[in-house]
């Protein structure tokens, strides 16, 4: 008993003496941090909230659709176009190439008249448009139709590596036909060297295929220049200028172009519908990539729907009245992006030529950030990373690759589409949202804390797992 009584009360002794202890201790503590000025902590804190909520997203709620940045993509349909094809798609239904009856005469008129407005946008004679699908069978047409016609005699064709990718793989179609085909580099800026064309240009070649506006970077090729060259080299000159028609001054007879592809939905007009222009003095002859009725000079059979031809021959003509009030809106829209941006953020790298540029084409990377992310997060505004018809992929923009850019910085690349209907709120609000998340995704960057420490991260060897 004796004994128990013993380990109680050693145990009971033990417990005061370890509360005492714990007591003092914490009241030491207690007293040198009164002592000590809890003003860091204060300040860490508060400043912490304020990021928490700047960077807040949870509550952020899309009402209605998003906002539409994507003109490169394609455009809205502008209302008057859409007024001029209204009778042909109601009553004025005829096909236009029945001769026998008013229904065809109604129709065939319609569609010569647009043929004259999409010539008139150019500077082309009326015969020389022929009607297709879009930019992408134009394309398709021009490359391989005069490289076929002429490929007895030669068997090569010069063109760049930032092409769409439709003239790319006719090209490489051509490769497995036995052509040979020069895929011209560009410069850092996008635009190519006259000095390499002319190199790349031998007896043997027949076209040449150089974009006139690139889809993806905007910047415009000195055409005017390569037309000059082509025509002295007597090789035909095709350019794909489905971003350029409608939006800056094209005249395919002072540019000495010999083909020019065009879409409809680029200008504002309808869906499914483009032209080619095939010059007919000096002749541009080409083999046809599809048979049937004979239709269009025999260059393009099918019937050419008349509302679409419609709607496209209106677009062009609101284009060429309109051309000049749309580039002094567009470039000042382009301007006041840039410069909220550049204000507001570091990092910010412009794709391609800041002057030989359509500014309704704007290709921005923001280092350290993701681009996806920032598509992400930015869903309430329809933006893209890159061409649309290549959006499918995962893989960095062959066109920034073409130009140098480093592969992070092609990951980190938003293209802004701006347009006729694009308004100044959209631009701001855009803007400020853009700012907002590459802020916010740039603090969870460990690259981007490293920058800010002074880091150069190209000379850091990454170990390899």
């Amino acid at each position: 008993m004796q004994k128990v009584l013993g380990h109680v009360q050693a145990h009971v002794l033990r417990t005061k003496a370890t509360n005492v202890a714990v007591g003092v201790v914490r009241h030491e503590a207690t007293t040198a941090a009164a002592a000590q000025p809890a003003v860091k902590f204060a300040a860490t804190s508060k400043e912490f909230r304020e990021r928490q909520v700047r960077f807040n997203i949870k509550n952020e709620q899309t009402k209605g659709r998003p906002l539409y940045l994507d003109a490169q993509a394609t455009t809205p349909m502008d209302p008057r176009v859409l007024d001029a094809m209204l009778p042909y798609l109601t009553n004025y239904y005829g096909n236009p190439h029945s001769r026998t009856h008013a229904y065809g005469w109604e129709s065939e008129t319609a569609v010569e008249k647009a043929r004259e407005q999409v010539a008139n946008l150019i500077g082309a004679e009326t015969k020389e448009i022929i009607f297709t699908s879009g930019a992408t069978e134009s394309n398709n047409i021009a490359v391989k139709g005069v490289a076929r016609f002429y490929g007895t005699k030669k068997k090569h064709v010069v063109t760049t590596q930032t092409e769409h990718k439709c003239v790319l793989d006719s090209c490489r179609a051509l490769e497995n036909e036995g052509f040979t085909v020069t895929y011209l580099p560009v410069q850092t800026n996008g635009i190519i060297d006259l000095k390499q064309l002319e190199e790349a240009l031998t007896p043997e070649t027949s076209l040449v295929s150089i974009m006139a506006v690139n889809n993806e970077i905007g910047v415009k090729q000195p055409i005017d220049e390569i037309g000059r060259l082509c025509k002295s080299r007597k090789v035909f000159f095709h350019t794909d200028a489905a971003q350029a028609v409608g939006k800056i001054p094209m005249d395919v007879n002072s540019m000495n172009i010999d083909l020019m592809s065009i879409s409809g939905h680029k200008i504002y007009g309808p869906k499914g519908v483009g032209a080619l222009y095939v010059r007919r003095r000096p002749r541009v002859r080409l083999e046809p990539i599809q048979s049937g009725g004979g239709q269009e000079r025999g260059l393009r059979s099918g019937t050419v729907p008349a509302s679409l031809a419609v709607g496209l021959g209106a677009a062009a003509e609101l284009s060429q009245q309109e051309m000049e009030y749309d580039k002094k809106w567009i470039d000042f829209l382009s301007n006041r992006l840039v410069d909220r941006l550049s204000k507001a953020l570091t990092h910010v790298i412009r794709n391609g030529d800041a002057v030989a540029t359509y500014n309704g084409c704007l290709n921005l990377s923001f280092a350290y950030v993701e681009g996806e992310s920032l598509l992400m997060a930015l869903k309430d505004v329809a933006l893209s990373s890159g061409s649309a018809c290549t959006s499918a992929s995962l893989e960095p923009s062959y066109v920034l690759r073409a130009i140098g850019a480093d592969e992070d910085l092609a990951h980190s690349s938003i293209r802004f589409g701006l347009g006729r209907f694009t308004t100044v709120e959209e631009v701001d609000y855009t803007a400020d949202k853009c700012i907002k998340h590459v802020e916010r995704l740039r603090e969870m960057s460990p690259l981007w804390e490293m920058v800010q420490e002074g880091i150069d991260l190209k000379s850091i060897q990454w170990s390899q797992h």
